[in-house]
Order: structure tokens, then C-alpha cells, then sequence
């Protein structure tokens, strides 16, 4: 295990995790939302995209669950990505009474579309923090989701 050296006392916002883990997510999607922005694609869609890419049709719980937003505020997103023809909604292949949202081959393709950008993103990522630390970082705050769920 790392040991890293004592840091002096930090005081204020600076002393706060939720602060710092917030500012640390502003400045990762920062770089991210100009590349989905050249797509008219929001953080919050881009992250319903990728949840829908594995094929199966998600419930808008599992949907909400995922891409991090409150229910009402993804029935509106998902409401703007049918309008683009990128999803669509259509019957729960488990239980044909329920609705699920699937993903398009416009929306396939828009991710396809993507895909380089994100990559740069990533790298450039890994250029200013290091790919080891990156991982690290990663992995840490997995655990740390896992704590906190547990």
C-alpha cells in the first residue's frame, strides 16, 4: 500500500471529501462535455447511451439507476434522445407489461461517432495524472462506492 506524506492540516472546503470528489467530477466532465457537445449530447444522455449499449432493453428504474439522474429528469432526457430517433421505447423482452428503452441504430451510431473523442479524452487524462495513479484512483473509489453501499 501507497503511504503518502502527512498533509498539513486543510481546513475549509478543502478539508471536505464530498467537495474535493465534486471538484474532481467537474473537471473530468469538463473535457468530456466538450466532446459530446460536438454531437449535441449531453453528460447525463451520453451515460443512457452507454447503459443501452449492451443491447438489452433497460427499465427507466435501471435507466435512472445508471446514467445517475432523478426519474423525472431522465423521462425528459429520454424523451429528447426518441425524439432524435437514437432510442426507443418499446416492450420489456422479460415481462412484455413493462415498458423499456432500447437502444436505436442511430444511437449506435452516434456512439460510434463518439468513440475517438472519448478515447482522446481519456488519454489525456491519463497524460496529466499518470495511467498507474489513474488506475489506482479508480479502484479506490470503487471500493470506496462499495463501503459506502454495503
Amino acid at each position: 500500500m501507497h503511504e503518502y506524506p502527512p498533509v498539513e492540516q486543510v481546513t475549509g472546503l478543502g478539508s471536505s471529501l464530498a467537495y474535493l470528489l465534486s471538484r474532481a467530477e467537474r473537471g473530468v466532465n469538463r473535457g468530456l462535455a466538450a466532446v459530446l457537445a460536438s454531437e449535441d449530447v449531453t453528460i447525463e444522455q451520453w451515460r443512457i447511451l452507454q447503459a443501452l449499449a449492451d443491447g438489452r432493453g433497460h427499465s427507466m428504474g435501471d435507466l435512472a439507476e445508471a446514467a445517475l439522474m432523478p426519474h423525472p429528469t431522465l423521462t425528459k432526457a429520454v424523451d429528447r434522445l426518441v425524439e432524435r430517433a437514437v432510442v426507443y421505447r418499446g416492450h420489456d423482452p422479460a415481462d412484455r407489461r413493462k415498458v423499456a428503452v432500447f437502444l436505436a441504430d442511430r444511437g449506435r451510431d452516434l456512439l460510434a461517432r463518439l468513440e475517438a473523442g472519448i478515447a482522446e479524452h481519456q488519454r489525456s487524462i491519463l497524460a496529466a495524472y499518470g495511467p498507474a495513479r489513474t488506475e489506482r484512483l479508480m479502484r479506490d473509489l470503487e471500493s470506496l462506492l462499495a463501503s459506502l453501499e454495503a
